[in-house]
């Protein structure tokens, strides 16, 4: 059907819930965004759905959760009575519907015969993760958008181990999804109130317990006069990390107060994304009040934490490549202090992710490992191992602020993060260091390793033809040389080719396939180009190395100007 067709059938349903009819009513004004909302289903990915609450198939709703969760039934049972027993534990952020809309994946659960374990308030994501592990549940569902606008909601998926889906579960889980049918026509069956099971103290007092071991030295927590200010930005994490601050010793934490409460709303902030200098705003006015040597903000989810340290000219937010050198370095210090560095210990990072943190854990003696972007490809990595015995993990992150301290999760932590974050600072502290000067140290050690992103959205139909355009475009024309550096090899994740400029045999790149083109320059610099999997968005990505912060950081300029122009120059043609 058309899009048009498509809104006439909602919009005459006479079951259609009150408020998605009023959201017709407003959209029926509005010609391009009915075509947006109704132009396809909401897609349901390797990592779920995500996009804008409202009627539409290609929205965020009741009917669109109800058809995801359907098709998920449909791929429980297809496991088995075990799996349908085992269940799936549900959480939910702090966003709009985020509680109706977890409520609506347990009623569709409990209606196909499916025990669902719910939380009866706000939890993060890495707690759902834990959670899934803990309970033995079959699978996971956790209603978040992470830090998207209040407009946004969605729905991720987990599986046994508590990582996100694998690709090969993925595919098949969203095959049942295809398969549920037209969302307006399903219906629930009667529901099994006895297969919907709370979770509440006794859980959360599990995955605290499981945080106090991410400690590498516990008395610190008891000696330091670190100030820290903390905010998880109206999101839900904020009770978890006031609980385990507290209940391991530590005495300077402030917390903005404002920002404490779950609101999907995010009054305010601009943006509750802690890569972003806004969010910031109340943290720095409470920490230039209490004198706090760091500032740590957490997204609402709980997922991904952005830190700012004091130094003689304010507050300065660290990237997260810089914080997660950081935490390799000082976890992997201790590691060595007490003697149990493990001798097939391995770090792993996305392909997106600095060098930095890789020439750090090669100088401990352990090894690194680059998987693609998302965190599922990590915790897999984790399972692989695990059984094979061949490598022990240390560390995960990415760029994007998400760090893995401890394996008890398998999806990044903030909470770990916090943690090992706030014993970082305290540690170097006693040395009479700041985590920027424990970062200048790094860089003297190891090199000035910058690195940046530009991110351009393109929303729509429009937009996702033009991303999908640009990157035909450059597969087409070959790339030569950025900013007039030469390329010597490229990556490509789609065709999974390593080609190099110097008549080298191509190599076959064993990893997942992908839509992402990395180009390798000389003199150590790199620039990659990928479509965003959440939002509608192209990003570019870059990297550079020097012996110097000035040569590093006009390196870095000239790459970004010159890619971006040649980008956005396929972007508008």
């Amino acid at each position: 059907m058309s899009y048009k067709q498509l809104f006439e059938q909602w919009n005459s349903s006479s079951e259609l819930e009150s408020v998605w009819k009023e959201d017709l009513q407003l959209l029926a004004k509005d010609e391009k965004r009915t075509e947006d909302a109704f132009y396809r289903d909401l897609e349901f990915g390797t990592g779920g759905m995500r996009g804008e609450i409202g009627a539409g198939t290609n929205r965020m709703n009741t009917y669109t959760v109800r058809k995801a969760t359907s098709g998920l039934a449909s791929y429980i049972i297809s496991a088995g009575v075990d799996a349908m027993s085992r269940g799936v534990v549900i959480a939910y952020d702090s966003r709009r519907y985020s509680p109706q809309f977890a409520q609506e994946a347990a009623n569709t659960l409990a209606s196909n015969g499916i025990k669902a374990y719910v939380y009866s308030e706000p939890r993060t994501t890495p707690q759902l993760s834990y959670s899934v592990r803990e309970l033995h549940a079959f699978m996971g569902i956790v209603i978040t958008a992470s830090h998207n606008p209040p407009e946004y909601n969605g729905y991720k998926v987990y599986g046994e181990d508590g990582a996100q889906l694998n690709l090969e579960d993925a595919d098949s889980v969203i095959q049942h999804v295809q398969n549920a049918g037209d969302a307006l026509q399903i219906k629930q069956t009667a529901i099994d109130e006895n297969l919907i099971i709370r979770l509440e103290e006794e859980m959360d007092q599990a995955y605290i317990e499981a945080l106090k071991t991410v400690q590498e030295n516990p008395d610190l927590a008891l000696t330091t006069d670190l100030k820290v200010v903390f905010t998880p930005l109206h999101g839900a994490s904020g009770k978890t990390v006031k609980r385990i601050l507290s209940e391991v010793g530590y005495k300077h934490i402030f917390y903005v107060a404002e920002q404490m409460e779950p609101n999907g709303e995010f009054p305010t902030l601009k943006s509750p994304n802690p890569e972003e200098q806004s969010a910031f705003e109340y943290a720095i006015q409470y920490g230039e009040k209490q004198n706090a040597d760091i500032l740590v903000a957490v997204d609402p989810d709980g997922d991904r934490v952005g830190v700012a340290v004091k130094t003689d000219k304010g507050y300065q937010l660290l990237t997260g490549n810089q914080t997660g050198a950081i935490l390799i370095d000082y976890l992997l210090t201790q590691r060595k202090e007490k003697g149990n560095m493990p001798a097939n210990g391995r770090v792993f990072k996305t392909i997106v992710t600095s060098d930095f943190g890789r020439v750090i854990a090669e100088y401990y003696g352990a090894s690194s490992e680059n998987v693609l972007t998302g965190f599922k490809f990590i915790g897999e990595k984790i399972k692989q191992y695990e059984e094979t015995q061949e490598y022990q993990f240390l560390f995960g992150y990415e760029e994007s602020y998400g760090y893995l301290v401890k394996s008890f999760a398998r999806d990044k932590d903030a909470i770990q993060s916090v943690l090992a974050i706030v014993e970082a600072a305290a540690y170097y502290k006693e040395r009479d260091m700041t985590l920027v000067d424990t970062l200048r140290t790094l860089y003297d050690r190891h090199g000035y390793y910058l690195e940046g992103l530009v991110s351009v959205t393109k929303k729509g139909v429009s937009g996702a033809k033009a991303i999908n355009n640009l990157l035909e475009r450059v597969r087409a024309n070959q790339l030569t040389e950025v900013a007039g550096i030469p390329v010597q090899s490229q990556e490509d994740y789609l065709t999974s080719l390593r080609t190099f400029t110097d008549g080298r045999d191509a190599e076959q790149i064993l990893l997942p396939q992908s839509n992402v083109l990395k180009y390798f320059l000389a003199e150590g610099s790199w620039v990659c180009v990928r479509p965003s999997g959440t939002e509608p968005k192209i990003k570019y990505y870059f990297g550079v190395t020097s012996g110097s912060e000035a040569e590093s950081m006009e390196k870095l300029e000239s790459l970004k100007e010159a890619f971006t122009a040649k980008m956005n120059k396929y972007l508008e043609e």
